[in-house]
């Protein structure tokens, strides 16, 4: 089942934007470790907070990905950036009225890995 992991990371002030360059980076190994969509986002309201939407094939490949060098290498380049700030939520996704089952599988038609 469809694993999403929505949250909001704190910045250090006027860090923001380095923060979501690193974080939008291109990584064609998430995608292959099961991840179908990872989408990165601000709000003027909120100056210091960059906001990610995850979505994973499973839970475990979300947990599996954090072991990956590449993924190590872009946690300890955030860790300057960030004030320790965090937010979010995890959940199993249930369905969509924006397709016609659940799954990985209708996402990565949306989201092309």
């Amino acid at each position: 089942m469809t694993f999403a992991n929505v949250g909001t990371l704190g910045t250090v002030p006027g860090k923001r934007d380095e923060l979501v360059a690193l974080l939008t980076r291109r990584s064609d190994v998430l995608a292959r470790q099961g991840c179908l969509a990872y989408e990165v986002g601000v709000n003027d309201d909120d100056p210091d907070t960059v906001y990610v939407l995850e979505l994973w094939a499973s839970e475990a490949a979300h947990r599996e990905s954090l072991a990956l060098p590449e993924v190590q290498a872009a946690i300890a380049a955030a860790r300057p950036l960030l004030s320790g700030g965090f937010g979010g939520f995890r959940f199993e996704v249930l369905g969509s009225p924006l397709r016609d089952r659940p799954g990985p599988t209708a996402y990565s038609r949306t989201y092309p890995g």
